[in-house]
């Protein structure tokens, strides 16, 4: 908000935005309730389920499904930082959110690039194990793990705390009117009334970094992936190693493809109805498809689901 003094604009520090999110008359509002409810329901059930089927499995303690766990607890936490804000509005005649509660939601929102990272070291994970099985042992063993997941989340951290940063400190003046229905970097920086082609410039070069940076790990990763399952003679063990990773693949096209359109291309920030249709897919649809991915097309899951499922019968 801002008002006029002696011919100068002066700007009023904002308590609250409104999060417009998406038009339509009640009955489309209600049409996009049930399904972000639908799919938040079904991602919370998929994420905590592989939770507690990799912590309650001794046979799932490895490496892998270390890491797996933790993509399941970022995916359910990042959605369920955005998801209930959004359904209460689509029923709300007020869509308010206090300038905190903004602050607060963009910084734990960001924390979804430590997916990122996670995508990567699952790539590194089954490239040591594919490629240098002897050395697997060692190089991934459980204190390296855990060093690198406590480092994807401070990085994550970093990455929310710059961007949070950089983005309120920006005066807000000529609307409190997000257009969006979460408090994102994007429609944030359409209501700045100042410059905001440094805070662009940051956004698209931390994802930008995150994103090439990551993808690199991948693509290398499986290329020398694939080339040690072409030379292998077993074509059962080529079938089962190619459906392993084929779904690793899945998941990291899905995330980086819809990241990338969001946050890492110049413009990003014009595209404001694009960027809602995109961020309904990395705040809600891949968490939701991850666990489905993982447990459909693991054989490992299901024997552990199946376990599961028995000792829960048999008690």
């Amino acid at each position: 908000m801002s008002t006029l003094q002696n011919g100068n604009l002066s700007v009023m520090p904002l308590q609250e935005f409104v999060l417009e999110g998406f038009e339509g008359v009640p009955q489309t509002q209600a049409l996009l309730f049930t399904l972000f409810l639908a799919l938040y329901m079904v991602a919370v059930l998929g994420n905590l389920t592989m939770i507690m089927v990799i912590t309650l499995d001794t046979r799932l303690h490895s490496p892998m499904y270390f890491f797996l766990k933790n993509l399941s607890f970022v995916d359910l936490f990042y959605s369920s930082v955005i998801t209930p804000k959004a359904l209460v509005n689509f029923l709300s005649s007020s869509k308010v959110i206090t300038f905190g509660g903004c602050a607060i939601q963009l910084f734990f929102s960001l924390l979804a690039t430590t997916e990122a990272f996670l995508l990567a070291v699952m790539a590194y994970d089954r490239f040591m194990a594919i490629c240098s099985p002897l050395l697997y042992p060692i190089t991934m063993r459980p204190s390296v793990c855990a060093c690198l997941v406590l480092g994807f989340y401070c990085g994550g951290c970093l990455n929310s705390i710059l961007q949070a940063s950089f983005t309120f400190s920006l005066p807000f003046c000529s609307s409190n009117h997000i257009d969006h229905f979460f408090c994102d970097v994007p429609p944030l920086l359409k209501l700045a009334c100042a410059d905001t082609t440094i805070n662009e410039l940051v956004m698209f070069g931390l994802c930008g970094f995150f994103i090439v940076g990551t993808t690199l790990v991948v693509l290398i990763s499986y290329g020398y992936i694939t080339v040690t399952i072409l030379r292998m003679r077993s074509g059962g063990g080529r079938h089962k190693l190619f459906s392993t990773c084929g779904s690793h693949m899945t998941a990291v096209s899905l995330f980086y493809g819809t990241v990338f359109v969001m946050y890492a291309q110049p413009g990003a920030v014009a595209s404001m109805e694009q960027g809602k249709v995109v961020s309904v897919f990395y705040t809600l649809v891949i968490p939701m498809l991850n666990p489905l991915i993982y447990s459909l097309r693991n054989k490992d899951v299901q024997e552990a689901l199946w376990r599961l499922g028995q000792r829960h019968t048999a008690t």
